[in-house]
């Protein structure tokens, strides 16, 4: 049975071991593990002798100035008239003279019903105001002789007057039958075509009057209080429409109305905008977005490099006096390209850490490389980290 002798560790020094060739397996394992513990502790103690240098690394302030902000917000783009072109009556379909896409003057014939029916409708009704009117006539002349009655004249008369109505009725279904364009626009896609049976009500195609565009976007309460208070300062609200290939629609558009009511559920409430669309290059249904200018007054910029993202919330990393980083929650009140503008959580004179966010922890301790917040903010050309 192989027997052990303790080991005294106190008189073991570091780097020193005083083993034999000769020692015993596991008297031999027992020492390299003794040897690994106290050779860690040597080289903490080395490190402990010899600090490393603290990281030099660029800081600014929160730059104090006035500026505008671009906020964007998505909308939907709907033609001033839109509307459905529906058969009145029922009947076969004749001839269609307009075609898909096509611009339809005020008043031009787009669609002709067969007529037949109708027509012989309408004859029927001006014979029977024939001979009412003839019926009437004689009875008027028996009653200026005494011979009838004035109830029995009044009689005829309502049944004249009845045979009119039932003619300005019949003519006009047949007018149904020839169906007009209510104002200018461009005809949508046919949804029927020549023979068709048509069914009164049926839906032939709609109608786009997009001369002028109405542009509906949601607008956040906050946002819809500093616009109403630019309004009631006489301040004109205006917007700019960027399309759906990212380039901005040539004409200027202006807000003309505000619905009643916020949606509870968003937050947000409706605005109209109208764009004028002289080319016709927006059509009905386009998407794309509205940008609205809104001026801040005495705000912080700072870069968005600056910041880092914990949870949803941006922090930034402010530098005391001692040159010792703490991090610290921000508030945003905008974006810009590569800015932000800081509603809370920062003072004019305090200093942020610019760069290096990912080498420094909370409490390190740095060397202030300190920066002008205005050429800082005038010459970024790049993203955020």
């Amino acid at each position: 049975m192989v027997q052990f002798r303790a080991l005294d560790v106190r008189s073991v020094q570091c780097g020193e071991l005083p083993l034999s060739i000769h020692t015993p397996p596991m008297r031999l394992l027992l020492v390299m593990v003794v040897c690994v513990v106290f050779g860690a502790g040597c080289a903490r103690d080395h490190d402990a002798d010899h600090p490393t240098e603290p990281l030099t690394l660029p800081v600014t302030t929160p730059f104090h100035t006035d500026t505008t902000v671009e906020r964007e917000f998505v909308c939907q783009i709907h033609a001033i008239q839109h509307i459905e072109l529906r058969a009145l009556e029922r009947g076969y379909l004749q001839n269609i003279l307009v075609d898909e896409g096509q611009t339809i003057r005020k008043g031009q014939l787009m669609f002709q019903l067969l007529p037949t029916v109708y027509e012989a409708e309408f004859e029927k009704a001006q014979a029977e105001v024939r001979l009412a009117d003839i019926e009437y006539r004689n009875t008027k002349s028996l009653a200026d002789g005494g011979v009838v009655s004035a109830s029995e004249l009044a009689m005829v008369h309502a049944r004249l007057q009845r045979a009119q109505a039932e003619a300005s009725l019949a003519k006009a279904h047949l007018s149904f039958t020839r169906i007009h364009a209510p104002f200018t626009g461009i005809m949508d896609r046919l949804h029927v075509r020549n023979g068709s049976l048509l069914e009164e009500g049926e839906m032939l195609a709609t109608l786009s009057d997009n001369s002028q565009m109405w542009v509906y976007f949601n607008v956040p309460e906050a946002q819809y209080l500093n616009l109403m208070q630019r309004k009631a300062s006489g301040t004109d609200i205006p917007v700019h429409l960027k399309m759906a290939n990212n380039t901005l629609f040539d004409q200027q558009g202006r807000v003309t109305t505000i619905e009643a009511d916020f949606n509870n559920e968003t937050g947000n409430i409706a605005f109209r905008a109208t764009f004028p669309n002289p080319k016709g290059l927006l059509r009905h249904g386009e998407t794309g977005s509205i940008l609205l200018r809104d001026s801040l007054h005495n705000v912080l910029l700072i870069p968005q490099k600056a910041t880092f993202e914990i949870l949803d919330k941006k922090y930034v990393f402010v530098v005391d006096a001692n040159n010792v980083v703490h991090s610290r929650p921000i508030t945003i009140a905008a974006e810009l390209p590569h800015l932000y503008a800081v509603a809370g959580g920062l003072g004019p004179t305090d200093r942020i850490l610019l760069e290096g966010l990912r080498k420094v922890r909370d409490r390190d301790t740095i060397r202030v490389h300190m920066m002008d917040p205005e050429k800082t903010v005038r010459s970024l050309g790049l993203t955020a980290e």
